[in-house]
């Protein structure tokens, strides 16, 4: 993500996965050919059991959705970004009264048109494989102090990566710390408004 090249594969994932570490912004990820094939993808998402009918996943998004909630004015039209093959989210943020188109490389893959007031990414960021230039797409399709919200888990301990189970999914190719997020403020043009839980990082555009 920040271009450095002086990484190395060494940290261990679990099942035998060795993943490479950026000291500078602090990004993991999957070596390139290690990378699931777009029909391996398809295949796992459509393994989750997720819809709007599903109370675990309702709770689940509602982590994201409910502290977004202070920073949404009414009126405003956002996007889901990553809503896998049924969108949901956007369901719950009708009920709120927002305008919630969505978005998915694979399910729903027509390009999205902004500009955005919002843009929710719930379990999206783990699985890209260009982090920067899906950012870049994202500022993009967001206003001027627009709102995103992520979803994903951060992690903290690199030695515990071997036995993190969030890291033993082979769709899940990067792994962001915290630290990562401030870098990502730094250099795409956000600010940090709120990391709840160490999952829900809500950022503002400049």
């Amino acid at each position: 993500m920040c271009q450095n090249d002086s990484f190395q594969p060494e940290v261990k994932g679990p099942k035998d996965r060795w993943l490479h570490f950026c000291k500078n912004c602090k990004l993991v990820f999957e070596q390139k050919g290690n990378r699931p094939a777009p029909n391996e993808e398809r295949e796992r998402y459509l393994e989750h059991n997720n819809s709007i009918h599903h109370k675990g996943y309702v709770d689940y998004l509602n982590q994201a959705v409910k502290p977004a909630l202070a920073w949404l004015k009414p009126g405003f039209c956002g996007l889901d970004y990553g809503c896998g093959p049924v969108p949901t989210l956007n369901r719950l943020l009708e009920k709120h009264g927002f305008t919630c188109d969505f978005y998915d490389p694979i399910f729903f893959n027509e390009p999205p048109l902004g500009n955005f007031d919002f843009i929710f990414a719930t379990e999206s960021f783990e699985h890209f494989f260009r982090p920067a230039d899906e950012l870049q797409k994202l500022s993009g399709l967001l206003k001027p102090e627009g709102m995103l919200v992520v979803m994903t888990q951060l992690w903290k301990d690199i030695t515990k990566f071997k036995r993190w189970r969030y890291a033993s999914d082979p769709t899940h190719v990067v792994f962001y710390h915290e630290d990562t997020f401030r870098f990502i403020a730094a250099h795409f043009g956000f600010e940090i408004i709120e990391i709840k839980k160490e999952k829900v990082i809500i950022l503002q555009k400049k």
